[in-house]
């Protein structure tokens, strides 16, 4: 009988050890179990967004999923895409920029488009990256990714570009490719 409960104890023993030290976890471990996801605190879908400026409209956006962060700087992330559609002084759409990613800044009013980004405006020329950003505050847009300009008559790349926010002015960054010239005739 001694030896028995002896058994038992020392089976008990064993048992409770083994608890113990699986029990043990580096305290990073434990952190890292233990720490929040960063979840947003807000996810809109289907989301329109105007923006207007003296009552009249400058730019609408629609994004079908919108999530929100907040944090040290707050930002709003497109995971499923974004077009942005940019109107001149008399409600006329002047461009449009399409993308299938973007994060948009509010604090630094910059907005990070990705992955098949396209622009075009009203007179036909498109712009084609992977890469841009919006800079709301000082109206431009700007990448230093490939980039692609068609027009009518030609056809740009560079590596970057620089333009205004409706795409009407713009310029190629360290260009590469043939640009057309207008029939000269030259002594």
């Amino acid at each position: 009988m001694k030896a028995k409960r002896h058994l038992v104890f020392l089976i008990g023993l064993a048992f409770v050890s083994l608890f113990i030290t699986s029990c043990i976890n580096e305290k990073s471990d434990v952190e890292k179990v233990t720490q929040l996801e960063n979840l947003p605190v807000e996810s809109t879908y289907d989301s329109e967004i105007y923006y207007s400026e003296n009552a009249e409209l400058k730019v609408k956006a629609f994004a079908p999923v919108i999530h929100r962060y907040m944090g040290e700087i707050p930002y709003s992330e497109m995971p499923k895409g974004v077009e942005v559609t940019f109107y001149d002084s008399i409600d006329h759409e002047s461009s449009k920029l399409t993308a299938n990613y973007a994060i948009d800044k509010q604090t630094e009013f910059l907005m990070e488009a990705k992955y098949d980004v396209v622009i075009v405006n009203s007179e036909g020329q498109r712009l084609n990256t992977e890469h841009l950003i919006w800079d709301r505050k000082n109206q431009r847009i700007y990448s230093n990714v490939f980039t692609t300009i068609t027009t009518d008559d030609e056809v740009i790349m560079g590596d970057g570009f620089e333009s205004n926010e409706r795409f009407t002015k713009y310029k190629i960054l360290k260009p590469k490719g043939t640009i057309s010239q207008e029939d000269e005739e030259y002594d």
